[in-house]
């Protein structure tokens, strides 16, 4: 690449901005300039300062992906602030834990997206006391007492203060942030019943995607598409490892297959990154997708069984289809497919870990290292690893083993070449289309329910979103309750996607020695399923 290899978004910023007017971003149909990223990265910095953000107060952005967006990141990196990405899908409930336990001081946002959801009601759900302030410039709110202004991109609605009535700050710049600093805390569900804060540094993030740039030679002439949601920690990564590159993120506000064959066809991508079946096979299964232009694709990436990465391979078969381990703990990427593995390595395995990372698989309960070839925990320590859970650090030492290595609570296995595999889940925690959900968040939540003595969640197999949520309830004495009621009980109060597709009653549990043996409930319900016919697809 020839040039300095920075180590805060701030400073790769204001370095790929010597490309001009060379197009950096494509979302949907905008297309704008390194230039033009830099320019509106210090309006946002600005702007920030003159709402009176700091370095190192968190900003939260609750927004769909809209170059916005970005330039709200940006711009809170340029003054050290921490931006909090805050998924679009959650509820109250959710916004709510997320809002108070970051305090953050500010939240970027819009009146709404229209036809899927409005951000006023929902926020004066969240926020009790926000539907009585007068002055949006001046918030006071028990619930949230850090939380000072709500700043929207538009003006429709009251509560919000518009970003045109906030002075922008004239001064000088603060400090430029260092390679240390936070940049981001990210929210991701797990064991907790609440979504736990991941705190990632600047030099966390960057060394992934500097490793990213080196595994795949990623220059000037390459268009990276991803249409991942950016308040996901894949949605973000990619858009600094592009900027990294000097090459052009190409992304969508939100996934349509549609939207997406048009976008592929105007702007050929050539790293074509869905990542997801929930993505990747409405794409490929399109009846336009194959009389497009595939000559400038040299890379795709997607993560499920060997038959669908054989299929999805087959669609496109000079361009090597690779997988990825990752999660937000390790600010995107652990382990890669590297184009040149042979096939059937990359549609088996992860691939081998990237530079500065190492991975070991471990004996759940001893956490004594396994041999090669023998499945167990994996554990990774690296450059990217998170600082820790923000307001947790009882939960962060328990995630960790004394030489460092974080407990990532999935099996896995190393071959004789070192490359990994993934093999399931040994948390308690679902993966529904990508999304992560805790088995006990949905618990905690179905425990409100007035009827509900006992609830156990468990993921079920689906063909459109790998799995989903299904509950098993124990209800109070005297009580009742039917699976639809106990469904839209949930509806509007949890994002959907936690939500249940099924719902089975029951009066005994299967029970080891002293637990709940959750892998029989799971069994039990997927026998049903496939007697009716197999696993039900969620709608």
């Amino acid at each position: 690449m020839g040039q300095q290899r920075e180590m805060t978004l701030a400073a790769v910023l204001r370095s790929s901005a010597v490309q001009g007017d060379r197009p950096a971003m494509l979302l949907d149909q905008q297309e704008v300039s390194f230039r033009h990223l830099l320019d509106a990265a210090e309006r946002r910095a600005r702007q920030m300062m003159g709402a009176g953000v700091r370095s190192g107060d968190r900003v939260g952005v609750l927004l769909p992906n809209c170059i916005e967006y970005v330039e709200i990141m940006l711009g809170a990196a340029l003054i050290g602030a921490v931006t909090v990405p805050m998924n679009v899908r959650y509820k109250a409930r959710e916004l709510n834990h997320l809002i108070v336990d970051s305090g953050m001081c500010a939240l970027y946002t819009r009146s709404a997206i229209p036809g899927v959801v409005e951000f006023g009601p929902l926020l004066e759900e969240a926020l009790p006391g926000l539907s009585e302030v007068r002055d949006p410039a001046k918030l006071s709110l028990p619930a949230a007492p850090a939380l000072r202004v709500i700043i929207a991109l538009d003006d429709a609605f009251a509560r919000f203060l518009p970003e045109g009535r906030i002075p922008l700050y004239q001064g000088e710049f603060p400090t430029p942030p260092t390679p240390e600093q936070t940049l981001l805390l990210m929210y991701t569900s797990g064991t907790t019943a609440n979504p736990k804060g991941c705190i990632i540094a600047n030099r966390a993030i960057l060394s992934n995607a500097w490793s990213i740039v080196d595994r795949f030679s990623l220059g000037e002439d390459d268009v990276w598409w991803c249409p991942l949601p950016m308040f996901h920690i894949g949605g973000i990564l990619f858009v600094m490892t592009m900027l990294a590159a000097r090459g052009i993120y190409a992304g969508m506000s939100h996934f349509d297959a549609d939207a997406a064959i048009d976008m592929l066809e105007r702007h050929p991508p050539t790293v074509f990154y869905p990542l997801f079946p929930t993505i990747t096979l409405p794409i490929v299964d399109h009846p336009r997708f194959a009389s497009l232009d595939h000559s400038k694709m040299r890379l795709m990436f997607n993560l499920a069984p060997t038959e669908v990465q054989r299929k999805v391979q087959s669609r496109v078969p000079h361009a090597p289809l690779c997988a990825a381990f990752g999660m937000t703990e390790t600010a995107g990427t652990v382990a890669y497919g590297k184009p040149d593995d042979p096939p059937e390595a990359r549609f088996q395995t992860c691939g081998h870990p990237l530079p500065g990372w190492e991975v070991r698989i471990l004996d759940p309960e001893t956490h004594a290292q396994l041999p090669v070839g023998q499945r167990g925990e994996i554990a990774v320590r690296g450059v990217g690893l998170l600082d820790g859970y923000f307001n947790a650090p009882d939960l962060t030492k328990k995630q960790h083993t004394p030489d460092g290595f974080f407990l990532t609570g999935d099996t896995g296995s190393l071959d004789a070449d070192g490359r990994l595999s993934f093999h399931g889940r040994f948390k308690d925690q679902l993966k529904v289309g990508g999304e992560n959900v805790s088995a006990l968040e949905v618990e905690s939540f179905l425990a409100t329910h007035p009827s509900i003595s006992l609830a156990q969640v468990v993921g079920v197999a689906d063909e459109k979103y790998g799995e989903v949520p299904a509950a098993f309830v124990e209800l109070k004495a005297g009580a009742s309750a039917t699976e639809r009621e106990i469904i839209d009980f949930c509806t509007n109060k949890i994002a959907r996607f936690k939500i249940p597709r099924h719902v089975r009653f029951v009066t005994e549990w299967p029970m080891s020695a002293t637990k709940i043996v959750k892998y029989r409930l799971r069994e039990r319900l997927e026998t049903e399923l496939s007697g009716a016919g197999g696993a039900q697809r969620a709608g």
